[in-house]
């Protein structure tokens, strides 16, 4: 029996450094609905769910979802990770994939390439890139996370540390050692008993930001968008191809420092 493969998409407007963002307009459409439409198109997942917060300020993000027929569910501003167990509980999702709401180039060739990963081999976390010090390889802005529910329903029970509720997923995955399969694939068992695979491409493009965090993130993706006539089915090797094609595109958020787990919004800290 087909596994029930639930995406989730985790944003809100009060983000900590691009507030509002989620609903920026690129070519059209606002930048939840690129997300949306993207991850729909993964051929392993079966519904797309986007995860908001109960606060006031994403009212309108639920208006929107509403208004457009985007399947979406409310929850913890900071707890992340009890935004995602309760909607992949109300969904019944026998596999969760993490996708967060600011990457409008999320290409669904990768989630499904995490998703069989995880399903043909058995682990309870596959992605494809982890945080420093580990070594990523796709552009920042194709980061694909995939565990089964009941490893998520665990780590709901267990995990303590802001940095796990916030960031929803680091608690499979924090200080396992890897070791190299293949050119394209590192396992390793996690302290806490988890099994984990880490994809990787043949080529490093780890440096590559296609996210959108910061204003001149935002004026890369328009123009990114601009460039396919303001289309959605684009690949991520086309957007590879565009950048080496016009080099400047990538200048124009070059000068961009990267979040990594460390970064938890104070905000959640207070009380």
């Amino acid at each position: 029996m087909k596994p029930n493969v639930v995406a989730i998409i985790q944003g809100r407007m009060s983000s900590s450094r691009l507030p509002g963002k989620i609903l920026a307009d690129i070519a059209g459409q606002p930048m939840l609905q690129r997300v949306f439409i993207r991850t729909s198109r993964s051929a392993t997942v079966t519904e797309t769910i986007f995860a908001t917060t109960t606060d006031a300020s994403d009212d309108p993000v639920a208006e929107y979802c509403d208004f457009s027929g985007i399947p979406f569910t409310r929850g913890s501003q900071f707890d992340v990770l009890d935004r995602y167990y309760q909607t992949a509980k109300g969904a019944k999702a026998d596999v969760v994939v993490r996708i967060t709401a600011d990457c409008p180039v999320i290409d669904p060739e990768l989630i499904d390439n995490v998703v069989n990963t995880l399903i043909d081999d058995e682990y309870d976390f596959v992605c494809n890139r982890l945080p420093p010090p580990y070594p990523r390889t796709y552009p920042i802005g194709l980061d694909v996370e995939a565990c089964t529910f009941k490893v998520l329903a665990k780590a709901w029970k267990e995990a303590k540390e802001p940095q796990h509720r916030e960031h929803a997923m680091p608690y499979f995955y924090e200080g396992v050692e890897l070791t190299r399969k293949s050119r394209t694939l590192e396992t390793g068992t996690s302290p806490r008993g988890y099994n984990i695979a880490l994809l990787h491409h043949t080529t490093n493009f780890g440096d590559y930001r296609w996210t959108v965090d910061t204003p001149e993130d935002l004026e890369f993706i328009r123009q990114v968008y601009s460039h396919f006539d303001g289309r959605d089915d684009f690949t991520w090797k086309e957007v590879l191809d565009l950048v080496h094609d016009n080099p400047e595109l990538m200048k124009i958020n070059s000068g961009v420092q990267h979040n990594t787990l460390k970064d938890i919004d104070k905000r959640a800290l207070k009380g």
